[in-house]
């Protein structure tokens, strides 16, 4: 063992000392420490707390004209691949079979050699003017057995005697040798492939020199004079709609919000989608003008019928949740969950409450309101948020 080890086991009543020292300093600490918490300052007034301001809006209970938006695609009425009607070798191609090309209707595209079918078209009309000439015959032969017959006085002579089945036989022959005539001029007619609708020419799938069979494709042609939409609506917004609902005009509106122009409805409801169990809308967009292309992305905008006691509130009034705060004639927030009927120009239109009107709404409800919570409501400005209630309410688009 050490010196100084030996020193310090030697003198157990200096540690005593020390570990005195150490228990009065914590003593110490924890009385300083409760007199102060003991004594502090505790300020007391008898004002009550100002109620929070609350900026409110009034609405009243009005009808409203509903307006129902949904997006949909414009699609192309007729969409198609052209194909080759003959087979043969592609003796020219047009410059409207071109990729990007708008074409009219009758517009030759490809032309497919004609020889063969010049050489059918003939043989057609040589076995025409043949059984013409066998049905000639044929009758001639019927007059001269019927004449037959009566010099060998033949009360009733049959069919064979008078020759009638090969009279039959040869107005068939006529029939048919005129049929294969007209084949044979359709098949030369199908050598000039042309269009059969007005349209933009997407895609070119033959070439100069190629030898095509029938049915081949030659180009893919897309509808530019003719649109088709098809909306889908939920069954809340599909009771909005007025009825009868063909014949009834829509406005179609850019993503950016621009009007379109319009469009009438050809049909709609009837069966539910398979997949969606939503009633679908047919709309068709006739005469489009140029800035109208099939694959845009369009928002449809129906005009449904005038629904009667309905408040027009602003989209910022209602809470993630799905409540509206209204501040009642105690100066008291009320919370309400509102049905909402439907959403027109960042406005909610929204069912009346069963109390008496008008109705002031918290234009920006906060977390921390509470029901039955006193605040000190302040009108909002004049430029009221629902501006658009005025035109609704009279059945006009607030774009004009």
């Amino acid at each position: 063992m050490s010196e100084e080890n030996i020193k310090y086991s030697s003198n157990p009543g200096r540690r005593r000392v020390w570990i005195g020292v150490a228990s009065a300093l914590l003593v110490a600490v924890v009385v300083l420490l409760f007199w102060t918490e003991d004594t502090a300052d505790v300020t007391r007034s008898d004002v009550a707390a100002s109620a929070q301001a609350v900026t409110v809006f009034e609405v009243h209970s009005a009808d409203s004209v509903a307006t129902i938006s949904a997006f949909a695609e414009l699609r192309p009425r007729w969409d198609a691949d052209i194909r080759a009607a003959v087979s043969g070798r592609i003796i020219n191609v047009n410059e409207s079979a071109l990729a990007g090309e708008r074409v009219e209707t009758g517009a030759l595209l490809f032309t497919i050699e004609k020889t063969p079918y010049e050489t059918s078209l003939a043989a057609a009309a040589l076995s025409v003017d043949q059984a013409k000439l066998a049905l000639v015959n044929a009758k001639n032969d019927v007059a001269l057995a019927r004449e037959e017959a009566e010099l060998l006085n033949v009360s009733q002579p049959n069919e064979l005697v008078l020759r009638l089945p090969q009279l039959r036989i040869a107005e068939r022959s006529v029939a048919s040798a005129k049929a294969q005539l007209e084949d044979a001029r359709r098949q030369l007619s199908d050598t000039d492939v042309r269009a059969p609708f007005s349209g933009v020419v997407t895609e070119r799938m033959a070439s100069l020199g190629q030898t095509v069979a029938v049915g081949e494709p030659l180009v893919h042609l897309s509808d530019n004079r003719h649109y088709e939409l098809v909306v889908e609506l939920r069954e809340t917004d599909w009771a909005l709609l007025e009825r009868p609902i063909a014949g009834q005009d829509v406005k179609l509106y850019r993503r950016s919000g621009a009007l379109l122009g319009k469009a009438r409805i050809r049909q709609g409801g009837g069966y539910l989608d398979q997949q969606t169990r939503q009633p679908r809308i047919f709309i068709d967009v006739a005469d489009p003008s140029d800035d109208v292309i099939a694959g845009d992305f369009v928002r449809v905008e129906f005009t449904g019928r005038r629904v009667a006691k309905t408040l027009t509130i602003p989209e910022a009034a209602l809470t993630r949740s799905g409540f509206v705060w209204m501040v009642d004639a105690d100066d008291l927030l009320v919370r309400m969950e509102p049905e909402i009927l439907f959403r027109a120009d960042g406005d909610l239109i929204i069912e009346a409450p069963g109390t008496a009107g008008p109705w002031r709404i918290a234009a920006t409800p906060l977390a921390s309101f509470l029901p039955g919570l006193r605040v000190a409501p302040k009108a909002a400005p004049s430029a009221s948020p629902n501006d658009h209630l005025a035109r609704r309410q009279a059945g006009v688009s607030p774009d004009k």
